[in-house]
């Protein structure tokens, strides 16, 4: 009996494996998307072609020391722009309250960035005091391509590496 799933009528939205025969390998995503670059300008048909991370990798960068000085300048920065923002869209449509409504916005603005900021770094109680940016990284990037014209693609991306 053969898989109803399989010929082509895959649940849309679900996360389905790669398929082609491998054309290259390749240390970054940069270099995988030169060879990429490469096959396009070539004029080659590159909707057959699938960049695959392998080994992949969560990466968190540690980007700078947490104080509560750093935390609360953080947010009454972010909370006074949205604030302002909130504030001149207000005093667009009210008319003749002057600039009380860009007052208000920025002052609350102020307090809602204190809240959000403040709160959520004190119930860490100094078990994070760093900020970090998270990167989901690959091992290596293969290069696959559908089986019809795989052999045509390897051979252009031979001239690539000369």
């Amino acid at each position: 009996m053969t898989n109803p799933m399989r010929s082509g009528r895959e649940t849309p939205g679900l996360p389905t494996p790669p398929t082609g025969w491998p054309i290259g390998s390749y240390g970054t995503y940069a270099e995988a998307q030169r060879a990429v670059d490469h096959l396009s300008d070539q004029n080659f048909t590159v909707q057959d072609v699938t960049i695959v991370g392998v080994d992949l990798m969560q990466v968190e960068r540690v980007i700078g020391r947490l104080t509560w000085g750093k935390v609360i300048g953080g947010g009454v920065v972010s909370g006074a722009w949205l604030g302002l923002f909130f504030g001149l869209l207000v005093s667009l449509v009210v008319t003749g309250a002057g600039f009380a409504p860009v007052l208000f916005g920025l002052i609350g603005g102020i307090v809602f960035g204190l809240i959000s900021a403040t709160i959520p770094y004190a119930a860490t109680r100094g078990q994070r005091d760093f900020a970090s940016t998270m990167q989901l990284v690959a091992g290596r990037y293969d290069v696959l391509c559908d089986p019809r014209s795989a052999e045509k693609a390897r051979d252009m991306l031979s001239k690539l590496s000369n």
